[in-house]
């Protein structure tokens, strides 16, 4: 559970800044489209597979991103948890016997990764990221394939698969996080809203 949160957060980051590229068929383009997106809202729904369980966990969530670096990740079922993040600091909030309770226990030290890198992410600079690798893939459903540069961060997540709509332009499709022994974590995004209003409350705010 500790990795899966890990990688909400990075996941939050990806959808964030990839929305916000917009449809393109070069990082010449992507670079262009990054300025258009303000904000972005949409659902999710997160299947991990492992090869030591017979189905996937399902679980079901809202997401919420205000330029420059405000984020939501909202789990709303099977079990309520809110991170939020909001300039250069991460808040995890969990579902108790008294409501949604800040967590304080855990580490969040191993996101000082993604924080760094979303400025690079939000204004489509993917090929001059310090710790991924990003390859652009045209076709029918163009493709972003991001690898780890660094072993310390490979060892958590060997790549990461970005799918973007191939009906929507501008819009994510699905993002696949493959991990070590043939598991991954797939995210798939549907709702996805551009450009509207979303009060600054809900980036402070359980």
């Amino acid at each position: 559970m500790h990795c899966l949160k890990k990688y909400c957060f990075v996941i939050s980051v990806l959808l964030s800044c990839v929305v916000l590229l917009g449809w393109a068929d070069s990082w010449e383009g992507i670079q262009k489209e990054s300025a258009k997106i303000k904000s972005v809202k949409a659902q999710f729904i997160q299947s991990k597979h492992m090869k030591i369980l017979a189905r996937p966990l399902i679980s079901k969530g809202r997401f919420y991103f205000q330029s420059p670096d405000s984020v939501r990740w909202e789990y709303v079922s099977p079990v309520k948890s809110v991170l939020l993040m909001n300039g250069d600091g991460i808040r995890r909030y969990t579902q108790g016997s008294r409501g949604l309770t800040e967590d304080k226990t855990g580490s969040l030290q191993s996101m000082q990764v993604v924080l760094k890198e979303i400025g690079q992410w939000s204004n489509g600079q993917f090929t001059t990221n310090e710790h991924f690798t990003a390859v652009l893939k045209k076709g029918k459903e163009p493709m972003i394939i991001m690898t780890p540069r660094e072993k310390g961060l490979s060892a958590m997540i060997s790549r990461i698969v970005i799918t973007l709509s191939s009906d929507r332009p501008g819009i994510l499709k699905s993002v696949k996080i493959f991990e070590n022994e043939g598991n991954y974590t797939l995210f798939e995004f549907n709702d996805v809203q551009v450009n509207e209003k979303i009060a600054e409350s809900l980036f402070r705010d359980a």
